[in-house]
């Protein structure tokens, strides 16, 4: 008699996740329908004035594929004219001790060695010459 009742109703050995999938599928049809009309947190910047000075051209530093350099100065026509190392660093600091506020950047050929980038970057950082960037070009 014993043997028949458990024929009759065998355990269960798996989980029924029936239940479980019809309430993750109902809590995902409420947040898709809840979420559009949801606004998001306003955010409430601080206003600047601007600036009453137009920002100032930089002097670009040249370096090119025979590792040669060039000077252009964009505030003044933006004419290219080679210089030595040495009038590059003086004409730098005649132009820093007019306008401390000329940034200088570097614009290197691609093929130019990295190591020759970093040299003018040096030479112009024991000059005291201030705002040294890079010049890219934008893809």
């Amino acid at each position: 008699m014993n043997n028949h009742r458990r024929l009759k109703h065998p355990p269960i050995s798996q989980i029924n996740v029936v239940p479980y999938i019809d309430v993750m599928l109902v809590l995902l049809v409420i947040f898709m329908i809840t979420a559009p009309m949801m606004n998001p947190g306003q955010i409430d910047l601080p206003s600047v004035g601007k600036s009453s000075a137009p920002p100032v051209a930089p002097v670009e530093v040249i370096i090119k594929k025979d590792t040669t350099l060039a000077l252009r100065d964009h505030s003044q026509g933006g004419h290219e004219y080679p210089v030595s190392r040495d009038e590059l660093t003086s004409l730098l600091k005649q132009k820093q001790a007019k306008n401390a506020d000329q940034p200088v950047v570097i614009s290197a050929d691609k093929n130019v060695r990295y190591e020759e980038v970093i040299n003018v970057m040096d030479m112009l950082q024991q000059q005291q010459i201030k705002k040294v960037g890079l010049f890219t070009k934008s893809r």
